[in-house]
């Protein structure tokens, strides 16, 4: 499964930056090979200062070797040898009415001192952070997911839809980080799911990705703004750095794995602002969308 999964990755890094490299037009992603010295290494691709985006990064990695004390705690269990491997990625359009977009597919092995595999898993999703809320977006994003999803299970758009919301939830802001997808994890074999099934629905979702975000860059990215847009942007990518930096469980595993720190906090912005006690104007786009990120809706009908 691990030799399977990581074949998909690798395809599937080369066919997202391919169309991302296209739809921007100016700039290319930079590849960057690196070891991991307790085992593995990964391939890290960066796009910077393009016509379209501003910061981008699309990064496989395949890593392996002791799993770490803390970590070891986290699962319960003790001297556990581990692999993983993925592909994350997360986009920062320059242009305030095209949204951010993150995502990352992961599969997961543990092994006792034998060798033996004792658990096995797959996760992932995909997400949308838009900073000017266009519904129609917010529909066709979610109808590729929901698409996805149904043929494979018809709970399961709702299902991994509702564990989104509750996942990219900045508590301390009590608010979403964003406008939701799909988040799911610890995705096991069951009497009606073996390994291959999940695989064959975590590599649906990933083969949708670019069905559901390329058409929203596509028909926002030529769009004009001002620079108080460019302002409420930055402001609330802010938002987008403080989930990442005290909430998101891959930032944390990757800090407490040892992994590569210019690949983990590849997903931060290049441009952020954090302004003391900021509060859109009264009926303002910039309210509407934070009316919908207090209240998360659903926004196809399942």
């Amino acid at each position: 499964m691990k030799k399977q999964f990581v074949a998909y990755i690798k395809n599937l890094q080369n066919e997202i930056t391919s169309a991302l490299e296209e739809i921007d037009g100016k700039a290319t992603f930079k590849e960057d090979k690196w070891k991991r010295d307790e085992g593995g290494g990964g391939q890290t691709r960066v796009i910077e200062n393009g016509a379209v985006f501003e910061k981008g990064g699309v990064n496989i990695s395949e890593v392996h070797g002791k799993l770490p004390e803390s970590m070891q705690q986290y699962f319960g269990v003790k001297d556990a040898d581990f692999f993983a491997c993925g592909l994350s990625l997360v986009l920062h359009p320059k242009s305030p009415m095209v949204p951010t977009v993150h995502a990352n597919w992961r599969y997961f092995e543990m092994y006792d001192s034998e060798g033996n595999i004792v658990d096995s898993w797959f996760g992932g999703g995909q997400d949308l952070t838009p900073y000017y809320l266009f519904e129609e977006d917010a529909i066709h994003f979610h109808q590729i997911c929901k698409t996805a999803c149904d043929k494979h299970n018809p709970a399961f758009y709702e299902t991994y839809k509702k564990r989104c919301d509750e996942y990219f939830w900045n508590t301390h802001r009590n608010e979403a980080r964003g406008i939701g997808g799909l988040f799911f994890d610890y995705l096991k074999e069951t009497d009606t799911m073996k390994m291959q099934d999940w695989y064959n629905f975590v590599t649906e979702i990933g083969n949708s990705f670019l069905d559901c975000y390329l058409p929203i860059v596509e028909k926002r990215k030529d769009i004009l703004y001002t620079e108080e847009n460019r302002n409420w942007q930055e402001i609330r990518r802010g938002r987008y750095v403080e989930f990442n930096l005290v909430h998101d469980k891959g930032t944390l595993f990757g800090l407490r794995t040892n992994g590569r720190i210019e690949s983990i906090l590849m997903s931060l912005p290049p441009h952020v602002q954090w302004k003391y006690d900021h509060h859109p104007e009264k009926g303002s786009e910039e309210e509407k969308l934070v009316e919908v990120l207090e209240n998360p809706k659903n926004w196809v009908k399942s």
